[in-house]
């Protein structure tokens, strides 16, 4: 039991979670920080951020808002370089940060297809690629890729979402038969439906009709996610890798 407890004691470990302010993102900056990481998160809100700053800063680990749009190569640079000439490394790197722009393709704009991979997928490749450079220069890291259940299994109305989510996962893949050898993983987390602002909205048949989709009979929590970062975080993952980690419920099962 010992071990296990260890496992989870991220003292000394220093963290970067895009997209932190709010939902999925602020739930795995507040489960990182309980665990004595060292957290910095990014937004481009910077009250929002400020807020969550404040209201996590008694956890056991500390947790440091940097404003930051990571669509923009230069500012996920410059985040990044942030945290190391701070901290002289980074640990994890959480690329949870995204945006949807749904519509039918028939109705679909340019820009908003634009939008929604500058966020979803060209976010990812920004930061991973500031990250991965110390992290290989220490021979160690922890790379997690937040997609969506939509990414695999396609959803109307949001085929561009689905598509910056799909891509997340060859990314990560890609990514991981290279980094594996300098002790780095990537793997990645693919959310099912999960209790969120946009949820709490929907209609009570409409839940239903979602619930009775799910052998689990419950939507997930953002807890739900928070946890599965915090095994793959651990070294209890150390030997996974490329990996999509589907956490749904039973939703769909491959």
């Amino acid at each position: 039991m010992n071990d296990v407890l260890s496992a989870f004691d991220f003292s000394g470990r220093i963290a970067l979670v895009t997209g932190g302010t709010r939902g999925i993102g602020r739930a795995i900056v507040a489960s990182l920080a309980s665990l004595g990481t060292q957290v910095y998160f990014c937004g481009t809100n910077r009250e929002l951020g400020r807020n969550v700053e404040q209201e996590l800063c008694s956890l056991k680990g500390s947790v440091h808002f940097i404003p930051a749009d990571i669509s923009s190569m230069d500012q996920a640079k410059k985040l990044i370089d942030t945290i190391i000439e701070q901290e002289s490394k980074l640990d994890f790197l959480i690329n949870n940060a995204g945006i949807t722009r749904d519509n039918l393709l028939l109705r679909m704009k340019e820009q908003e297809w634009d939008e929604v991979m500058a966020v979803n997928l060209k976010g990812c490749f920004n930061c991973t690629k500031a990250a991965v450079k110390p992290m290989v220069r220490k021979r160690y890291g922890r790379l997690i890729f937040m997609s969506s259940v939509v990414g695999i299994m396609g959803n109307p109305g949001q085929a561009n979402y689905a598509a910056s989510k799909a891509g997340i996962i060859g990314f990560s893949k890609s990514i991981a038969r290279e980094l594996a050898s300098r002790q780095i993983t990537s793997n990645v987390i693919a959310p099912g439906y999960i209790e969120t602002e946009m949820t709490a909205r929907m209609t009570d048949q409409a839940k239903n009709d979602m619930l009775s989709l799910i052998p689990a009979q419950r939507l997930g929590t953002v807890d739900d996610i928070a946890q599965a970062v915090a095994f793959l975080a651990s070294p209890m993952a150390s030997y996974i890798t490329g990996q999509v980690l589907q956490v749904n419920g039973g939703l769909l099962m491959p």
